[in-house]
This record gives structure tokens, sequence and C-alpha cells, in this order.
């Protein structure tokens, strides 16, 4: 008898994908590396975070362009194997897969430094805890997982407006053009709150979750970007006048310090609580996105074709579920926060300058493929804000291997 074939089921809308691409963007990086940012760009925090912004704007927008018109999970491996050649395809599918594990392992050790400051527990242990966890619920369906990201993402949100109102009370407090390190070490924070932004590249990987994704995934893209940049910005603006960028950069829970210096403990421990589930659902949130990634790479790859098996039941693909969060919990034992979202982030800028290249290159290799978004700002068929995505790709790797060394 000739086996059933089980396809992913197509589930998801407008509202599940952009909130899915919101929940993992506004994770660990605002609740645990705005500390390590303003350390290094003092009060003008909020410019990096709105240099980070802008320049993930660019690779948004080619995102936006290339998921219109390519269908499948394997996304960023699709689009460099079309454009770029089956070689360059391998890298990024190997550079994806890594920064997938690896950022999800630096937001689960932003959760163990939050719980480790409410409960004095190992942090380590907390946060490969978590990392288990979310891999059972991603493992357990994308509805159960899509349906939690809303959840989190709702109390998250409610988070950061806290400090955003908070900090109204004390905007004009400090000079935000300070710069202790110099318009170096702006940039040099603006590579590292970068990681702050990964996630809205992660949407294109439920491709094959989501209905009408042509059109859908484009507009989730942009809508998240846009969304979260708005209220980094705000945020940043608000610690630094809330608290010193020295006491911040000194704190292990920036955010719940900053509360705390205004309402107490109580505001600590709201906060606190509310940064678990952040972190928490920005772990759960790239989990599913790369376990995706694999399954579609793996759909692509004869050699990696038992990873494409989908549990009947849940409608998961159970051993990329399972490859993923084992894999995720080897990164975590680094324990260092800075320099595994570091790791992350050069993984990512060199994917990232991989995407606009491609974008470039299949504007002239395909130029009558069905586009239902274009990258704007066009010389011919030149997209030059693409070309501006390739050169800050290149000048942030700079600055994240000067983090690293």
């Amino acid at each position: 008898m000739k086996r059933k074939h089980i396809k992913l089921s197509r589930s998801l809308g407008l509202f599940n994908t952009t909130i899915a691409g919101v929940g993992i963007i506004l994770g660990a990086g605002i609740y645990a590396l705005i500390g390590e940012g303003a350390g290094l760009a003092g009060n003008a925090l909020w410019l990096s975070f709105l240099l980070a912004g802008i320049i993930a704007a660019f690779t948004g927008l080619c995102y936006a362009e290339l998921s219109s018109i390519f269908k499948k999970d394997s996304g960023e491996y699709e689009y460099a194997k079309t454009g770029l050649g089956k070689n360059v395809a391998y890298l990024v599918g190997l550079l994806l897969f890594l920064e997938g594990v690896i950022s999800a392992a630096a937001v689960a050790l932003g959760f163990g430094g939050y719980i480790g400051a409410l409960l004095n527990i190992n942090f380590l242990i907390a946060s490969l805890f978590l990392i288990a966890l979310m891999s059972v619920i991603n493992y357990l369906g994308i509805k159960e997982s899509t349906a939690l990201n809303v959840v989190f993402t709702i109390i998250e949100s409610i988070g950061l407006l806290f400090i955003i109102a908070i900090g109204i009370s004390h905007i004009g407090s400090v000079n935000y053009l300070e710069m202790p390190n110099g318009f170096s070490g702006v940039l040099q924070s603006t590579a590292l709150v970068f990681f702050a932004f990964i996630g809205f590249e992660s949407i294109v990987k439920l491709t094959e979750e989501t209905k009408n994704a042509n059109k859908v995934i484009p507009k989730a893209v942009l809508l998240s970007l846009l969304f979260s940049s708005i209220i980094y910005v705000l945020v940043a603006l608000s610690a630094v006048s809330i608290l010193s960028a020295e006491e911040l950069a000194a704190s292990k829970a920036p955010l719940a310090d900053a509360a705390a210096s205004s309402f107490g403990p109580t505001a600590f421990l709201v906060i606190a609580i509310i940064a678990l589930f952040s972190t928490s659902n920005t772990v759960l949130m790239i989990l599913v996105t790369t376990s995706r990634f694999v399954y579609g790479m793996a759909k692509e790859n004869s050699f990696l074709k038992k990873l494409a098996t989908i549990d009947a039941k849940t409608k998961t693909p159970w051993l990329a579920v399972i490859l993923v969060g084992v894999i995720t919990i080897i990164f975590a034992v680094i324990g260092d926060l800075t320099m595994v979202a570091s790791l992350a982030n050069l993984s990512i800028f060199l994917v990232f300058g991989t995407v606009n290249l491609a974008t470039i290159y299949l504007r002239y290799k395909k130029p009558k493929a069905k586009r239902s978004f274009m990258v704007p700002c066009n010389i011919g068929r030149f997209p030059v804000l693409a070309l501006l995505g390739v050169l800050s790709s290149l000048f942030m790797i700079f600055y994240v291997l000067k983090t690293l060394f």
C-alpha cells in the first residue's frame, strides 16, 4: 500500500505571522542585551537601536521581495541556490542553522540571567531547562506554538510599554548624544544590539504553514520590523533616562532594575517575570522557525532527507525539532551571553549580505518572475537599497569581530 504523504498544516494568516515575527524580535535583545549596549554606546544607546533598525530594513525589504517569489520553508537557502548557486546555498544553509541555534542559546542565557536574579538559582541550568521545555512545545504543533506566542508577545509588549511609560517623566534628564566611547562605541553597540532585530527574517520559514503566503509573508516581515524598531528606540531612550548607562551596563536584569528605581521591588518583580515570558517566547519561536528551515533544506537534499520526516499526529518535523534542540543546548553551555550573541550576529550578517546579493542578481537572472512586492529605490532593474544592505552587512561584520576580539 502506498504511504500517504504528510504535509505541514497551512493555518497561519497575516496576524499570526506578524505576531510570530514580533514575538521573536521583542526578546533577549531588549531585555538582556540593552545593558551591554549601554556600556558601549552610553546615552546614545537609542541611536544604536535606530541604526540597527535601518540596517535591518535594507535586508527586510529584500526578504519581502524574495519571499513573494519563492514558496518554500528553506527561505534563504532557496534564494541563494537560485541566485548564486548550490555551493553558496550550502554555506548559507549552514550559517542559518548556526545562527538559529546560537540565537536560541543566547536568548535562553538571557532568560537564565533574569530567573537567576529572581530566584538565585544557577542561570545555566535554568537556560538548559527552558530549551528542553520549548522544544517539547515546538514538537506538539504549530498551532500550539503560535497560540502561546500570541499570549507571550502581548505580555512582553506590555512590559516594554511600561518601561516607556516610566521613562516619559524622565525624558530630557540626560544628554542623549553623550558617547563615552565615541561614535565607534555606538557602532560597536549597533553590531551587538542588532541581535535584538533577529527574527523578521525567520518569518519566511513559515511559508508552508501560511495561507496565501506570497502576499502575507512580505507584509508580515515589514510590519513586524517597523513595530519592533519603534518600540526599541523608545525603550532605549527611557532606559538611559531612568538609570545611568553605567548602572544599566552593570545590571544582570537592566530593565527590571530601571523599573525598580521608580516603583521599588514590586516593579522589579513584575518586569523580571515579563522578561522571562519574553525570552521564553523568543526561544520557542526561534526553535520553531529553525526546525522548519532544517525541514525545508532536508526536502531539497537526499543526504538530509530523514530530517524532513513529519509526525503523523502533531504534523511537525520531529527529527528536525530534536536536532535543533540538542545543538542549541550545546551552544548554551558556553554560558557567555555577549559572546554567543556576537557569534549569532556574525552568522546573520554573512547571510544578510548573501540575501541582498541574491536580490540584485535575481533582478537580472529572473526579471519576469512574479513579484507581489519589490524593493523600492531602483535604477532601472538595480535595487539601490539591496546594495546598501550588502555594504552595511560587511561594515557590521567588522564591528562584530571587534566585539569578539
